[in-house]
């Protein structure tokens, strides 16, 4: 297991460059010149040509490509440094400098992550509870009692939820809220506010957004769980459970459940990839200052140092949740082993 790990850890390497270098390429294809964006259409060939000289973009583009991820990978060396300790010897971390904004001020992306990486992340979390929470309960629910209202209903919900978009879904909210009950979210009049400050007020910026995006993903899950529970609830094993008389639900939580949650941990695991993707319309929808609504503007204001940052990142998280998921499959069923 651990050599499987260390394996996979190595392939994170090429996969990200792999990623950085497409996404550089591709944002030097785009037409445009994030420049001319940021001095105006009426600026002078000087000014556009001193924007440029001061961000390097005259240089040939392997070498702007090799300056951004040398200036991420560059190790970290003084006093100061953040590393390893291996024995007396410190390894340095690298310096993950991801640039600076074309377009805001010569910000750093960094120091902007800093600020917004927090409300995705609760915004996330938040989802993905939810998601779980109507996905799994009633899709094991639905699978031991098949034909009966509540299978009907579960059925019925998850194809309604996976029919509606999560745009369209998320304007109902918006415009029925303020429309019927003059209600509108409270990040719209006094911005983020963080949960240790005020809890209430909190959670009722990020609850309706996370419901938004966990409503399609707890349809999908609910399927795959009733599925793969009436496929474990005939086996074998589980009929030797019931002959021995077990109670149901000792049956049904403790022999069937883990198996059958082994394809569902992999959907877990790629929606919550595929989860990144989602806050850049959600965020924006409901005036989140995360990283998905950063990525949006970004890409209106062809900032592709920022986007292309914004989009390791992401790819960064998939493959690291990939390798998550493969991990527990070793918790879930103890027969399963990584040569």
């Amino acid at each position: 297991m651990r050599d499987y790990v260390i394996r996979r850890l190595f392939l994170v390497v090429p996969i990200m460059l792999g990623v950085s270098f497409l996404t550089f390429a591709i944002f030097r294809i785009i037409p445009g010149d994030p420049c001319v964006i940021e001095q105006g259409f009426g600026a002078t060939p000087e000014t556009i040509k001193a924007c440029r000289e001061a961000h390097g973009l005259n240089d040939f583009w392997l070498q702007q490509y090799g300056n951004w991820v040398w200036d991420i990978v560059q190790p970290v060396l003084g006093s100061n440094a953040f590393g390893i300790d291996v024995g007396a010897k410190i390894i340095p971390a690298p310096k993950f400098d991801l640039g600076t904004s074309l377009t805001e001020s010569d910000l750093a992306v960094t120091t902007e992550l800093e600020r917004r990486l927090p409300v995705t992340i609760e915004l996330m979390v938040m989802t993905m509870f939810l998601a779980l929470l109507l996905g799994i309960p009633p899709g094991v629910l639905s699978a031991i009692r098949p034909g009966t209202p509540l299978d009907w209903v579960s059925r019925f919900s998850s194809v309604l939820w996976l029919s509606i978009p999560q745009l369209y879904l998320g304007i109902l909210v918006i415009t029925f809220g303020a429309n019927w009950f003059n209600w509108t979210p409270p990040q719209f009049g006094r911005g983020y506010v963080p949960f240790a400050d005020d809890p209430w007020v909190n959670l009722q910026q990020f609850f309706f957004p996370a419901l938004v995006l966990a409503l399609g993903i707890s349809a999908v899950i609910m399927r795959l769980t009733r599925s793969s529970m009436l496929e474990v609830m005939r086996n074998d094993y589980i009929r030797t459970a019931w002959s021995k008389g077990l109670r149901e639900r000792t049956v049904v939580w403790r022999h069937a459940v883990k198996n059958a949650l082994i394809p569902v941990i992999t959907l877990i695991g790629l929606q919550l990839g595929g989860l990144l993707g989602g806050t850049v319309i959600i965020e924006s929808l409901f005036n989140l200052n995360g990283v998905g609504k950063y990525t949006l503007e970004a890409i209106l204001r062809r900032d592709f140092i920022t986007v292309q940052s914004l989009v390791l990142m992401f790819a960064a998280v998939y493959v690291l949740t990939n390798l998550i998921v493969d991990i527990a499959y070793a918790w879930l069923d103890p027969r399963i082993h990584y040569a």
